[in-house]
């Protein structure tokens, strides 16, 4: 088996816009770099005028993770978003052709399910055959709801279903994820006494009274999840711009709200470990601080080769048409409107290629181990550049095969050469 590494962030952001830099949420200075990136956010503004940009372009917190992780080789491979809930899955690209069975969906709780404010999305996914589930939620607020939290928790579980036979429901997961803003809060204890046990670092003072701790005695479904201890301090309420617990009239106390759980079936060791649950104090532009998990995946490959291998024909400029040679290595289910796209490298989601090409539309020549297509030379960037080429499935909804990087030569140097060589009269020439 292999171990693979995801790192995990549940944040709520209280409507705020995303800070300048995530660099130390991502651990992005660590020598390790994670496989797996899952993030899920809560409360990301959704205005009106705010929910209608984002239908077109992405919302800012995805450009500010696409933007700092695309540079490192990272690809998002899917998101959910409802309302103010969000779920992103970046993936290191060398992964990407085996991730596939990609679904996302969500479902509304709240205030009878209307409007959406509170509830729960999710990805599940199929990495090198094992199957995952995230599931990012928001669940009611309020000391006093906490079998309404878990009421709602369950009903998530129970309607969320998935157009696939071997996991049609969350709980056929192999691996479920279950995290967010939990809402669950530590009752009994006075605010002193909770506050005393926060600066005196004992928290586990507290732990008996946290209610998702106290529910799981009482519910079956909560008891098949783990938690690593809660070894770090309450994560709700700050005051904005500060490491202070509530100062308001309200003076609300302090609450492990910012959840991230696991549950395996069958039990055997995976996740092998999780290496480090915490909070990351120094983000304060929400009444929430973020929570951090980081997990070691111990996984068997299921399958070592990507269903499609291919790669540039030739040399490629903005000057000549170019060829893609790719040949199936697993039978798979191939459409009409299966494409394949020209990237840059660094590139950040399926949607950021150059250009693509239909597959069935192009083909030029077919025998059994070698397909060729052509990209028309109108299509290449005449800046050239570092590129990939990805085959997409539009059955499998995903990337099933990339190429090697390549160069496509820049078609500006190609006329200033041909300009020189020919003695041209510069008037004729691009320069």
């Amino acid at each position: 088996s292999v171990a693979r590494e995801l790192h995990m962030v549940t944040w709520n952001v209280a409507t705020a816009d995303p800070p300048d830099d995530v660099t130390s949420l991502l651990h992005l200075s660590s020598p390790k770099s994670p496989d797996l990136y899952v993030i899920g956010l809560q409360e990301v503004y959704s205005g009106p005028l705010r929910i209608v940009s984002d239908i077109v372009f992405d919302d800012p917190w995805s450009q500010l993770f696409m933007s700092t992780l695309a540079p490192r080789n990272y690809v998002k491979v899917s998101s959910m978003r409802m309302q103010g809930l969000l779920l992103l899955f970046f993936s290191k690209l060398e992964h990407v052709p085996f991730i596939r069975d990609i679904q996302a969906t969500y479902t509304r709780t709240g205030i009878f399910g209307y409007w959406g404010n509170k509830g729960g999305v999710s990805i599940r996914l199929s990495f090198y055959g094992h199957m995952l589930c995230f599931l990012n939620c928001h669940l009611a607020a309020h000391m006093k709801y906490a079998s309404e939290r878990v009421d709602e928790f369950e009903y998530i579980m129970n309607t969320q279903t998935f157009d696939c036979k071997k996991a049609p429901q969350i709980v056929d997961h192999r691996l479920l994820f279950w995290f967010g803003d939990l809402n669950f809060r530590i009752e009994d204890h006075g605010m002193h006494f909770v506050r005393s046990c926060i600066n005196k670092e004992t928290y586990n003072l507290l732990w008996s009274k946290d209610q998702l701790t106290m529910m799981k005695k009482k519910e079956q479904m909560l008891q098949e999840f783990d938690e690593g201890p809660l070894d770090f301090q309450p994560t709700y309420k700050f005051d904005l711009n500060s490491d202070t617990y509530d100062s308001s009239g309200k003076k609300r106390k302090p609450a492990w709200t910012d959840r991230i759980l696991w549950r395996l079936r069958p039990k055997v060791s995976l996740p092998d470990e999780q290496d480090l649950y915490t909070s990351n104090m120094e983000y304060s532009i929400s009444d929430h601080k973020p929570v951090v998990g980081i997990f070691t995946l111990e996984l068997r490959k299921m399958y070592k080769t990507p269903l499609v291998r291919l790669q540039p024909e030739g040399d490629w400029s903005a000057d000549i048409d170019a060829m893609v040679v790719y040949s199936p290595l697993q039978p798979f289910p191939s459409s009409t409107w299966d494409w394949i796209g020209l990237y840059k490298v660094g590139f950040s989601s399926v949607l950021d290629y150059i250009t693509y090409t239909w597959v069935k539309d192009d083909e030029v020549a077919f025998n059994e181990e070698v397909i060729q297509v052509y990209v028309s030379k109108e299509e290449i960037p005449v800046r050239g550049g570092e590129c990939v080429l990805c085959y997409y499935s539009n059955t499998l909804q995903c990337i099933i095969g990339i190429s090697e990087p390549f160069m496509v030569s820049n078609q500006w140097i190609h006329l200033s050469e041909d300009c020189m060589n020919k003695d041209l009269v510069s008037h004729n020439c691009v320069s």
